[in-house]
């Protein structure tokens, strides 16, 4: 058993933008984070993960950076910064920053001078090609759909962007380009940062070429992942990086890695790669759409069956050879209360129920701002109401493509990432308590309700059974390092498991709907000694779990059996 900090920790997501106002002007920023540390040292967590804060023209939320070593004007100052990471050190907790390194803006400074013509020494930062047949270079589709590529009148070739037009993809096979990012990392972690969260960082490296992907109805762009994700080069990259640089920093790293299951994964976090500690799987997050369907946005009701066999696989086949980044959320996904619970009559034991599971399985959970106090999905009305990219785009080409607005907008509504991006709701004054101005946009109309301020006076709350689960956390070491096994595997309703770690075995039981089903426990789980370590119901003394058991709705338990 590996022991390491980043392993027993807990992380939480700030985005920044969302999270506090300081100055009034409706956007998030560094001294408003710097306010709430020790509400984040009372809640317990070990790590902060800041979405970027880097220079940037904004147009993906700071994903587009134009300066890695220079902060946003509107989230503060470096000096800021260095002080929030002052402050956040001297209360034990760490800071982790969130690094784009597959693409910058195109109004960094490299892509300026990159596209100013075909012999500037910048040139092969990006990836330039000439066009084809009249038309792109391939038929790769865009993360935000369209092509991957955009035509630039200056030199009369066509650069490539996986996402935005605006955020051009580096060229990591220029070893310039690799040195580049090695020094400005090393910058970062002079200053004391105590890891990184690496985005997209399975698409660094692109297939050879640059074919065109299969289309065999001959659309205008194909879904071509397989040709610019997680391709072999990226572990030579990402080795390369950690042996010349990380290897030497006592730090924390975890890669957004999309497209692939545990076996693949083990690639990036085995415990002799020498790579990255950990990454994000997007297996669970794909559950709710259909498969072959318009990507996240064509919808199907999840099941629990497969978010069992998705998640035990990653439990079983990373345990003792890599490590699990655990989430329900993040800056991209929607509320998971409003996806995986009910964000309705049963929101407060739904949201405990999920908090449940993601903090008794294997590896490191992350909270991302707003879960534990169960904020929800926002409803707007207009898609005028919408700040982000990824969802003017869908709306724009669905209804270009003769689809409704109505459909559209019921589609936006469980999926946009404008879900997670309304302002954090600290108290039930105007604007939530986040800013004294107008907001970047709109808060939740539900933050009368559900508040922090509100969380902190209920001895019930949402906010203090966070509290619990992660004080259990670092009390009981089989929930960290246990081995997971699940129980019940074809039942529909309960979602049951065990951890076991030497002579501690912990039982969770989690009931995921709403209904109040039967649990026959197997007959070989020994229960003669137990332990009710957490429930976010109130468990009657006498239940003994012996016979058939009928949980409440969203119920979830957790006991320590004795040996």
């Amino acid at each position: 058993m590996n022991k390491t900090w980043w392993k027993e920790s807990v992380v939480y997501q700030i985005y920044p933008i969302s999270f506090l106002d300081s100055n009034g002007d409706g956007i998030g920023d560094l001294r408003g984070i710097l306010s709430k540390l020790d509400y984040l040292k009372e809640l317990g967590v070990d790590v902060v993960w800041l979405c970027p804060i880097y220079k940037s023209p904004n147009h993906d939320n700071g994903y587009d950076i134009s300066d890695y070593k220079d902060i946003m004007e509107q989230f503060g100052t470096m000096e800021d910064f260095d002080e929030l990471l002052r402050e956040a050190h001297a209360r034990g907790l760490k800071i982790m920053m969130d690094l784009v390194l597959n693409h910058t803006s195109d109004e960094h400074p490299w892509f300026i001078e990159s596209r100013s013509s075909k012999d500037n020494p910048k040139r092969d930062f990006y990836i330039w090609r000439k066009g084809k047949d009249g038309g792109p270079p391939n038929n790769w589709e865009s993360y935000f759909s369209g092509s991957v590529w955009e035509y630039d009148d200056t030199t009369g070739e066509y650069y490539l962007h996986l996402y935005s037009k605006h955020q051009p993809d580096l060229n990591w096979e220029n070893p310039d380009v690799v040195d580049c990012m090695h020094e400005m990392i090393e910058w970062w972690l002079k200053k004391g940062v105590d890891g990184f969260r690496l985005d997209a960082i399975a698409h660094i490296a692109k297939a050879v070429g640059l074919p065109d992907g299969d289309n065999p109805h001959h659309l205008p762009t194909v879904r071509a992942y397989d040709l610019f994700s997680n391709l072999e080069h990226v572990h030579t990259l990402l080795h390369q990086l950690y042996t010349e640089l990380l290897f030497h920093y006592d730090i924390m790293t975890v890669g957004e890695t999309s497209g692939l299951g545990p076996e693949e994964a083990l690639s990036y976090v085995g415990d002799t790669r020498g790579e990255l500690n950990m990454v994000f799987q997007f297996e669970h997050m794909q559950l709710d759409a259909v498969s072959g369907g318009s990507g996240k946005w064509d919808i199907r009701p999840w099941n629990l069956l497969e978010l069992k066999k998705v998640m035990s696989n990653w439990q079983t086949v990373l345990h003792g050879r890599g490590w699990n980044a655990n989430y329900w959320c993040n800056h991209d996904q929607p509320r998971p209360v409003s996806r995986f619970g009910d964000d309705g009559r049963y929101r407060v034991e739904s949201a405990k129920m999920l908090a449940t599971f993601m903090h008794m399985l294997e590896g490191t959970p992350y909270i991302y701002q707003g879960e534990e106090i169960g904020m929800t999905n926002i409803a707007f009305d207009s898609i005028e109401d919408y700040r982000d990219v990824e969802t003017h785009n869908f709306y724009r080409d669905q209804l270009k493509q003769g689809a409704s607005e109505e459909k559209v907008m019921q589609a936006i509504r469980q999926k946009s990432r404008d879900n997670a991006r309304t302002p954090m709701q600290w108290d039930g004054t105007k604007e939530a308590g986040f800013t004294t101005g107008t907001p970047w946009i709109a808060v939740n109309p539900n933050y009368r309700e559900i508040n922090v301020e509100a969380a902190l006076r209920d001895p019930d709350s949402i906010l203090h059974y966070y509290k619990k689960l992660i004080a259990l956390r670092k009390e009981h070491e089989v929930i960290v390092y246990g081995k997971y096994e699940l129980l019940l595997p074809d039942d529909p309703e309960i979602y049951v498991f065990t951890r076991t770690l030497g002579e501690a075995k912990l039982l969770v039981i989690l009931n995921f709907f709403g209904r109040e089903p039967e649990l026959q426990l197997p007959p070989e789980l020994d229960l003669s000694a137990k332990e009710l370590l957490i429930s976010n119901y109130a468990v009657a003394g006498d239940d003994d779990l012996g016979g058939t058991v009928r949980l409440r709705p969203h119920e979830a338990r957790v006991y320590m059996l004795q040996a």
